[in-house]
């Protein structure tokens, strides 16, 4: 595509988030040795601007909330420039490193998260998917219902996994990135357009992790289309045990087909829009 893709946006935003944790007081959270950590419960994700392979990018932070176990935190990518490149509102857990039990803050990080508090930035602020509660739809057996397509299988490996042996929160995102071919099976929206070299985009994410896969669980991946317009698509993703049916994950997504030439959204015609309709799923969701 000749940009990052998502994962490593992720991964990015992790380097930063273990930045944040040490300015709230726990600069060991994600060390062999911690006995907290911050467990991400979920992220908010806005795709503002491309970054290139090799682009200087920075991330700022603060705290937009705190309640008793878990916190919701800003983070920003921004170009050298200073135009943000990408948003992050990620909710964390102040967990157990081994087992990831919840347990309340500190007082002294109650403190500092005081000292770090920010808002959101309206260019940050979610514009196509809301950030309700979520009671999650997925599992092996409503996929089959739905007839969700497969779009990975496979296992996680201990090189997939963080310190404390769970499956790396940017493991999902790159999870779902590698599905995406097998998704739209060599055919994306707007390749009937006449356009040179087509890709993809996502402008907005929302990833929300149920459990937390370990070497040697297995995982399955399945997706979907949940409709959209002549010009955005609304993907969902559940990433899947398939030994026992339940979900590690799922994610929902905004995205575009992308004109490799002109750097454009590509605009589909009424034909090509109905052909990719005809797939989509009623009422899909996370």
């Amino acid at each position: 595509m000749g940009h990052l893709n998502v994962g490593f946006y992720v991964a990015k935003s992790m380097q930063a988030l273990a930045g944040l944790a040490a300015e709230l007081g726990m600069p060991g959270a994600f060390a062999a040795t911690a006995e907290a950590t911050l467990l991400v419960r979920e992220q908010h994700i806005r795709f503002l601007r491309e970054a290139r392979p090799g682009s200087p990018v920075h991330i700022t932070g603060g705290v937009l909330d705190m309640d008793e176990t878990e916190a919701r935190l800003m983070l920003l990518m921004h170009h050298q420039s200073g135009e943000l490149a990408a948003s992050f509102q990620t909710v964390v857990a102040h967990a157990t490193a081994r087992d990831g039990r919840a347990f309340p803050w500190p007082d002294r990080m109650r403190a500092r998260a005081e000292a770090l508090a920010t808002t959101v930035p309206e260019r940050a602020a979610p514009r196509s998917i809301g950030l309700s509660p979520v009671e999650t739809q997925a599992s092996v057996a409503r996929a089959d219902a739905l007839g969700l397509r497969r779009t990975g299988l496979g296992v996680i490996g201990p090189e997939d996994c963080d310190a404390f042996g769970r499956m790396r929160t940017e493991g999902f995102m790159h999870r779902l990135s590698d599905g995406i071919p097998h998704f739209f099976a060599g055919r994306r929206p707007g390749q009937a357009e006449g356009a040179g070299r087509v890709g993809g985009a996502a402008l907005e994410y929302r990833l929300v992790h149920h459990a937390w896969p370990r070497a040697g669980d297995r995982i399955e991946l399945r997706s979907g289309s949940a409709g959209g317009d002549a010009r955005f698509r609304r993907l969902v993703h559940w990433l899947l045990d398939p030994d026992t049916g339940r979900p590690w994950g799922s994610a929902e997504a905004i995205a575009v087909s992308f004109d490799l030439e002109t750097r454009k959204i590509i605009t589909l015609s009424d034909d090509e829009l109905a052909r990719v309709e005809a797939d989509a799923v009623p009422g899909l969701g996370l």
